[in-house]
Order: structure tokens, then C-alpha cells, then sequence
């Protein structure tokens, strides 16, 4: 990959609005079989951020011709309560797919959430079945956010087989199933997390750069190869400029928009830097996010085309 001078801007929200456009048309012939699909989802607890995301999935699911409801447990929630609540979703056959919001409170493992989900109703591919699956390269359904990073990287025609990449934060919703796809396309792919040895000269070396680790601006131009692809997976919201990592502080950019909104999303990369060596990069907000709410449609339509097959037609 060349370096060509600024980065271009890997547009997610543009990607994104084609693939709803796409599930809304396949999520119309589902409706023919009889009924919408239908996705239920489970919020514990007042996160603002998870309140948000999780309005913005139903919306979005309901925009698209599927059902779309919350269950709302209060933060008090015991990890019994939550079990009971997802295997009420199991036995319910209105219900297509199936998506506990994470992050869950303190006091909840979500391993064990994971293994109480109908692996055929698990939209966000969490259950081990269906990490087994992945694993195997025969997804049933692939974790959302890793599903929209390599649409990303395939609707800008970024070379994957051959390519060295490296995947910064080994969690199970990104970094792992995001380091197995870029596998099962045949690239090579070093999965780094906070023991790596030297991390900065380790991410250089890679062509395809995903920074999945929650710290707002870690990613600095000292651990980007010329002319790499950058997926900035990190969201942040800053209330203050005081309230950004030093080196981020003098951006222009990120105080104009504190001053005008109160606020700012910053990523795990530092986008005025990186954007100087990168080829391509993701824009916080409108890269990775928006593709994610498009792959959770995209998984709840395909669980419903799975769970309720065709009618075969009498010869």
C-alpha cells in the first residue's frame, strides 16, 4: 500500500446506509413468510452510552421492517434475574435474534450470558458455538463490529490476503473475531494486547491497523506504517478539552468541537496525526459505528431466513 499524501476517509455511515437499504429489502421478503423478524434486546442497568446504542438498534431495526423491542432490568439486576430473562427470549418463537448490551454491571460474568444464549438467536455471535464456527471459517453469525470492519476494508477494494495486520485489543466482541476473519481472508495477523513487546514497533509493521482498546488517542503516528489502513474501532466522549490525553489537547479540530457542542467522540487513534501517514483511516464518529447497527440487521434477518426456512412448494 502507498502512501497518497492525507488519508482517505473510510466513510462507514455512507457503507452504512447501503447495507440498511439491502437488509430492509431482504428483511421484506422474511415479512412474506408470514411475519417481520424480530430482535429483542436486553439492557441491565442506566449506562447512558449503552442507553443510547441501544435506542439507536431498535430504531434502526424497526427502519429496516423488523420488530424491534428492549427489555429494561434495573442495574440491581441479579446475574439469576438476567439468566432468567435470556432464557424467557430462548422459548419465546417471536423472537429472532436475541442481543444482551454489553457492558453488563458489576457482579454479572458475561461468559456465563454468552453460554445461555440460543446460539440460533444470537445475532451478535457470542455464544461458543457460534465463536466456534467463526473459528472454523463457517460463520453462522459473525460479531457485529467485526463483521462491519471488513465490509469496510472490502467496499474500499484494501488488499487483505497477504497483507500483514495487527489488531490491537484481543476482546471477544472485536479484537478476536476481527482477527479471525482477516485470517480466513488469508492475511497475517498479529493480535496484540497489553503485554505485547514493544507495541508501537509491532503495529508499524502492519498494512491493516485496528485499534480496539478503549484509551481515547493511544494510537499515535509512532505505531503507523506509511501508507496504512487504519480502522479506529474506539469511542470516547470528552466534556472537556482538559479532559483529552496531553498530545491531544492542541488539536484544533477537537476543541472547535468541545466549544460548539459542549463535547466531543475521539477514538483510539490520534486522527490529526495519523491522518499524515495513514492511506486510508476511519472518521470518530461515522466509521466503525454505524456498520455495526447495519451487521446487527443484516444477523436478524439471517436468523429469521434460518429459523423459519421456505415453505416447499407441492410438484
Amino acid at each position: 500500500m502507498s502512501a497518497s499524501g492525507a488519508a482517505r476517509l473510510l466513510d462507514g455511515a455512507s457503507l452504512a446506509r447501503v447495507l440498511r437499504e439491502r437488509v430492509r429489502e431482504e428483511a421484506s421478503r422474511v415479512s412474506e413468510r408470514g411475519t417481520p423478524a424480530s430482535l429483542r434486546v436486553i439492557l441491565v442497568g442506566e449506562d447512558p452510552a449503552s442507553v443510547t446504542y441501544v435506542a439507536s438498534k431498535t430504531r434502526a431495526a424497526q427502519e429496516a421492517g423488523c420488530q424491534a423491542e428492549t427489555i429494561r432490568l434495573p442495574a440491581s439486576a441479579t446475574p439469576a434475574r438476567l439468566l432468567e430473562e435470556v432464557e424467557r427470549a430462548n422459548r419465546d418463537e417471536a423472537v429472532d435474534g436475541l442481543l444482551v448490551q454489553l457492558p453488563l454491571p458489576p457482579g454479572h460474568d458475561p461468559r456465563r450470558v454468552f453460554d445461555a444464549l440460543d446460539p440460533a438467536k444470537d445475532v451478535d455471535g457470542l455464544h461458543p458455538e457460534n465463536v466456534g464456527l467463526l473459528a472454523q471459517g463457517r460463520p453462522r453469525f459473525v460479531p457485529c463490529t467485526a463483521a462491519g470492519i471488513l465490509a469496510l476494508l472490502d467496499a474500499y477494494e484494501i488488499p487483505i490476503e497477504g497483507a500483514n495486520a495487527a489488531v490491537l485489543g484481543r476482546s471477544e466482541i472485536v479484537g478476536k473475531p476481527v482477527a479471525a476473519l482477516l485470517t480466513s481472508r488469508n492475511a497475517t495477523v498479529t493480535l496484540c494486547h497489553s503485554r505485547t513487546k514493544d507495541l508501537a514497533a509491532v503495529c508499524r509493521r502492519a498494512e491493516i491497523l485496528v485499534a480496539a482498546i478503549g484509551r481515547p488517542g493511544f494510537v499515535t503516528r509512532d505505531f503507523v506504517m506509511q501508507g496504512a489502513a487504519v480502522v479506529d474501532v474506539g469511542v470516547t466522549r470528552l466534556d472537556s478539552i482538559e479532559a483529552a490525553p496531553p498530545h491531544l489537547r492542541g488539536s484544533a479540530r477537537l476543541r472547535e468541537a468541545i466549544a460548539r457542542k459542549g463535547r466531543a467522540l475521539v477514538g483510539d487513534v490520534d486522527f490529526d496525526a495519523v491522518s499524515e501517514v495513514a492511506r486510508w483511516i476511519t472518521p470518530v464518529p461515522g466509521g466503525v459505528g454505524p456498520l455495526t447497527i447495519a451487521m446487527l440487521l443484516q444477523n436478524t434477518v439471517k436468523a429469521a431466513r434460518l429459523r423459519r426456512p421456505p415453505a416447499r412448494r407441492e410438484s
